[in-house]
């Protein structure tokens, strides 16, 4: 195992201001935590077969925006989110080729948009999952991944490397309390309440109620994160309750302009 790369991954990532990275040897995949678990064509060497590690980061979602889903304002920091993870990513990777360490950066969405969700739901590789093999967090009802710092409000990207870095520790704690926040806020009632992997989204429901929101330009839905308790952001931010009249007064101002 590199140790010395790997502090020196962790170094780059400090230089980019990524808070949250965490590192999953490719064997985890092979031993999954729980069933059912993923075909073997969804792991790592699948996609890139020389694999042996995979970096995941975590940037997180601000909870203030993330207040006014669905909105321009949450699209746009969405959208933005996604653009850092593909291009930190991006530089991980190449930062690894230049050390002569194979690597490859996985895009932030494998799939082709909303639309081609409703034809084939499923992405070609799956980073909340390898983000709980990197021992970033554990999945919530809301069948998110949820982490200490940020809850579900974290948005992850990963890289396929040849290097063996030393792994990460699995998250012990469950981090979900099963409030039920997330299955009551659900517009499209596509939670069931059960836990992770045996309660799953109602994928048809979630994707139908995205591509109406896409076509009104404020996609993605976002409440099911929005309203979860858990992460310490709430306490930086001073939000206990997403019913905080501040936050209804700034959530229904920006939900009146902007979008269609």
């Amino acid at each position: 195992m590199n140790h010395d790369l790997k502090a020196a991954v962790l170094r780059r990532c400090q230089e980019m201001e990524i808070p949250l990275v965490g590192i999953a040897s490719t064997d985890r995949w092979e031993d999954p935590p729980f069933e059912p678990w993923m075909p073997e064509d969804f792991y790592p060497q699948s996609i890139f077969p020389d694999a042996r590690s995979v970096i995941v980061i975590g940037l997180p979602v601000h909870l203030p925006v993330l207040a006014t889903a669905p909105s321009i304002y949450y699209h746009e920091l969405y959208k933005t989110t996604n653009t850092l993870l593909d291009q930190y990513t991006y530089r991980l990777a190449s930062f690894l080729n230049n050390h002569g360490y194979p690597s490859a950066f996985v895009p932030r969405d494998g799939y082709g948009g909303v639309e081609a969700l409703r034809e084939n739901p499923v992405a070609f590789f799956s980073h909340r999952h390898a983000a709980l093999l990197a021992g970033l967090g554990t999945f919530g009802v809301n069948n998110a991944l949820l982490t200490p710092e940020y809850g579900p409000r974290v948005r992850f990207g990963s890289v396929l490397t040849a290097a063996a870095l030393p792994p990460d520790p699995l998250q012990e704690d469950d981090l979900c309390t099963r409030c039920m926040r997330c299955v009551q806020a659900c517009p499209a009632g596509a939670l069931d309440g059960r836990d992770y992997p045996e309660g799953l989204t109602d994928k048809v429901a979630c994707t139908a109620n995205s591509a109406e929101l896409a076509r009104r330009r404020i996609s993605p839905c976002g409440i099911c994160i929005a309203v979860c308790p858990v992460g310490k952001d709430r306490h930086q931010y001073g939000v206990a309750d997403d019913e905080d009249p501040q936050y209804r007064r700034a959530r229904e101002h920006v939900q009146r302009y902007g979008g269609l």
